[in-house]
């Protein structure tokens, strides 16, 4: 199986059973546009329909993993019903649960972070049922340094995977979070200079197990998170919009454009 969705995103198989997703903006780090989203889903209908399929890897082009939701739709020329909060909670849930589909995947997903995962970009890793590293790889959470709140799951899928404390420390602070210390929190499997021919190797070993076994074992460990990631995401579907609607959000997304320090007014 060798897949090319529209060139924002690829799928070849670099083994048997194995199917490997690549996110192939790099010019844009890999961020998540409407280009890309429409890639990834259509990738994703074939993998999933594909029954040979028996583990997943996601990685990125280029320097970066996923630099998250990209955020050029959000402007002031924007006409004012597309940018109210009912419009845009309907715009941003259905991409939520585009990129979060791979927790519905009946074979094991593996993450091959070959780079930054910023945002977004870090509830797409963590979608993953193992993420594994590159030694120069970071994760970060700017969201409320962009005068937004998290989306995509991040307040359910951040502490799953590290702690209501080190995710309060990555929410309040933004900071970056260095593959060494990802994996002494748990946020990564392991780390790994050659990131992707490790993860591959990891998930040719899965894949030569039963796959029903490895199919009902994936379903019976996320029995109990489901609730609770709807739950997490019907509320970021709210809240996110309600910051996307003040002054703040569109200076901080300025200042990044700028690259200055943003000068938020809490209006």
């Amino acid at each position: 199986m060798a897949t090319d969705a529209g060139h924002a995103v690829q799928v070849t198989e670099p083994g048997p059973g194995i199917r490997l997703l690549t996110l192939n903006r790099p010019d844009v780090r890999n961020a998540m546009t409407g280009e890309m989203t429409a890639a990834w889903d259509e990738a994703l209908t074939a993998i999933a329909s594909d029954r040979d399929t028996r583990a997943l890897v996601v990685t990125g082009e280029g320097s970066a993993f996923c630099s998250g939701a990209d955020l050029s739709w959000l402007n002031r020329e924007s006409p004012a019903e597309e940018m109210a909060i009912v419009p845009m909670r309907e715009r941003l849930l259905p991409l939520y649960r585009s990129w979060l589909r791979l927790r519905q995947l009946p074979f094991p997903v593996l993450a091959a972070v070959n780079g930054a995962a910023i945002g977004a970009g870090v509830c797409l890793a963590l979608a993953c049922d193992l993420r594994y590293a590159t030694t120069g790889a970071y994760f970060q959470t700017p969201f409320i340094y962009l005068g937004t709140h998290g989306g995509m799951g991040v307040t359910w899928l951040l502490p799953e995977a590290v702690g209501l404390s080190r995710a309060r420390e990555m929410l309040y602070t933004g900071r970056e979070v260095h593959a060494p210390e990802a994996l002494d929190w748990g946020l990564v499997t392991g780390v790994a200079d050659d990131v992707l021919d490790h993860t591959l190797s990891v998930a040719a070993r899965i894949a030569e197990a039963g796959p029903i076994a490895a199919q009902l074992t994936k379903t019976g460990l996320g029995q109990s998170s489901v609730a609770m990631l709807e739950s997490a995401l019907v509320w970021e579907s709210m809240a996110q919009p309600v910051t996307m609607t003040t002054a703040d959000l569109h200076e901080g997304v300025a200042a990044v454009h700028e690259n200055r320090k943003p000068r938020f007014l809490g209006r």
